[in-house]
């Protein structure tokens, strides 16, 4: 279980910045930015780069499936039936993301037999289901939330002998402040859902489990800095649990997911998740030796975009609060993306005539001038011509006959970053420092 533990960064490899390169180059840029545990974002169960999973596991690294929980931001995969599936919320959201309600029996089959299929078909070495819960936080003022269908209210009837609670009339004595049993009944209702949608998952007969019985599971649920009663009113709003879930999915290990009202901040501080602490000690209490995990958002917003130093901060929080792993959505989400210019890492020999170069970051080679030559004396020699043959993401692979059998210098000019493929592109690339130097051992 170590090996899944530790630093550890997520990947959606259905962005931009992953496309047209080889799954070798995107494994090299990952391992050289230390990492040695991925949480690959499978956004559709159907689609998924074996490819790359095995060029990860081949340098050792552990690989995480990780699926949502609630819903799809693409159909195309799905049944026809699916919007029999959806949540129904107080206020309609037309947001781009599909929610479906964990009532929906349908739902719940399709989702277990897509799950199982999914670990049957592919070598991850774990599988978590992030974001299990309804929506949203503080919902009940601003409509979304849910879910309060036909599916979930034929349940609850079926549990209570009751109509669910009213959301909107105040004048009804079952509006939901007005009758706190009947509410709490509601919420307690709510969390036995979203644990049991996961046990389905994950532990009932033709799941996850059994389709994969050396498989790693892991359960996600959320945190959030919004005052001492924070835990309890997550518990309300979102039906999670975490300790409860814990009891009910018994996975290796469970992570707390940054909420949006936190991430969101332009000037949050790496410390912050001294304040998912009420959070972390409810699940200590009741599972002292599970494993916890703290997950971060580095830059799906531009304004709140954290750099690599914010990041090294935070993990170094996360370890100092016993945090067994973390993780951060993006890993090409960073501020340093945008702000670091390429740097190369390291030049290896690929065969007697042919070396790759190694960036930290996705590049392109200006065809302006010459771009790579080799030194002799201390000087670029110009009678030893060296051949671009292939820009691959962060790699560049050059050829050459006279490539010197001996250990010896390359200086490379004209390379710029990718600003096109970033989540915020940008007309303007940042230069690599011109030239840059590499050593290249002997033979």
């Amino acid at each position: 279980m170590n090996r899944l533990l530790g630093p550890s960064i997520q990947i959606d490899p259905s962005f931009p910045y992953y496309l047209n390169r080889s799954e070798q180059s995107i494994a090299d840029e990952l391992e050289l930015a230390g990492y040695r545990v991925i949480h690959y974002f499978v956004t559709d169960e159907t689609k998924v780069n074996q490819k790359l999973i095995e060029q990860l596991q081949d340098r050792g690294m552990a690989v995480w499936a990780m699926v949502l929980g609630n819903g799809a931001y693409t159909t195309e995969h799905l049944p026809k039936d699916w919007p029999d599936w959806q949540m129904v919320l107080l206020k309609p959201v037309n947001d781009g993301y599909f929610r479906f309600s964990p009532f929906s029996y349908k739902y719940t089959a399709w989702k277990k037999q897509a799950l199982a299929e999914l670990v049957r078909k592919y070598p991850f070495d774990g599988l978590e289901v992030a974001e299990p819960y309804f929506p949203e936080w503080n919902g009940l003022a601003n409509g979304v939330y849910g879910d309060v269908g036909p599916y979930a209210r034929a349940a609850f009837k079926q549990q209570y002998g009751s109509e669910i609670p009213d959301f909107k009339h105040r004048s009804n004595p079952n509006y939901y402040k007005n009758n706190p049993i009947l509410y709490r009944q509601w919420i307690e209702f709510r969390v036995w859902t979203v644990n049991r949608f996961l046990f389905e998952l994950f532990n009932a007969p033709g799941g996850v489990r059994e389709a994969r019985p050396d498989i790693r599971i892991a359960t996600w649920s959320l945190g959030i800095h919004a005052g001492p009663d924070s835990v309890e009113k997550l518990r309300e709003f979102q039906g999670l649990d975490a300790a409860a879930m814990i009891s009910t999915v018994r996975p290796d290990v469970h992570f707390i997911q940054t909420h949006w009202p936190d991430w969101m901040r332009p000037f949050l501080k790496p410390d912050y998740c001294k304040h998912y602490e009420p959070f972390a000690a409810k699940i200590r209490a009741i599972h002292p030796h599970i494993p916890i995990g703290v997950q971060a958002d580095i830059g799906s917003l531009q304004r709140m975009r954290r750099s690599r130093t914010w990041l090294n901060d935070f993990a170094s929080n996360a370890a100092k609060l016993g945090y067994s792993t973390w993780t951060a959505y993006e890993y090409h989400l960073g501020k340093y993306m945008y702000d670091e210019a390429p740097v190369p890492l390291c030049a290896k020999r690929i065969g007697a005539e042919q070396i790759m170069i190694y960036f930290q970051k996705r590049v392109k080679v200006s065809d302006a001038v010459k771009a790579v030559q080799i030194i002799r004396n201390g000087k670029p020699d110009n009678a030893l011509p060296v051949e671009v043959i292939r820009v691959d993401g962060s790699n560049i692979l050059l050829r050459s006959s006279h490539f010197p059998p001996e250990r010896f210098q390359l200086s490379i000019s004209n390379i710029e970053d990718t600003p096109n493929l970033w989540l915020f592109p940008s007309k303007h690339a940042t230069e690599a420092a011109q030239p840059c130097y590499l050593t290249v051992e002997e033979e």
